[in-house]
């Protein structure tokens, strides 16, 4: 079954840290490149980071840049987004998603497959 998907969200303090975890299945996920957006409530889904199909080429949200992680382990099919220094306006509902190509993009209609998403909430 061709399939993401997502685990580790929960809730953190401001200044805590997740590590989120994105199980792939169904299709050659060292082929593609992947990434993390997000969709906090009210507002429209956003483009955290993405990986090359390689491991390569890790780029971030400037609103993310310096706290969030993100890598891939080919031989377990899956994708994490360690993310520290976390804040309140990180909360959101995460969802990882398979690009058409090995180099990815920042544009959201660029993904053919999207997992349920992990919830994240940052609050004391």
């Amino acid at each position: 079954q061709v399939q993401l998907v997502e685990s580790g969200g929960g809730l953190a303090q401001p200044g805590g840290s997740l590590r989120l975890s994105c199980a792939a299945s169904g299709f050659t996920f060292s082929s593609y490149a992947m990434s993390w957006a997000r969709q906090a409530p009210g507002k429209e889904l956003e483009w955290v980071s993405g990986i090359y199909r390689d491991g390569s080429g890790a780029t971030y949200a400037d609103s993310v840049k310096g706290r969030f992680t993100i890598s891939r382990d080919n031989a377990k099919n899956t994708v994490y987004l360690e993310m520290n220094k976390l804040k309140p306006e990180d909360t959101a509902l995460y969802y990882c998603a398979k690009a058409l190509t090995s180099w990815g993009t920042r544009a959201l209609d660029e993904y053919d497959l999207w997992g349920q998403g992990t919830q994240v909430t940052v609050s004391s």
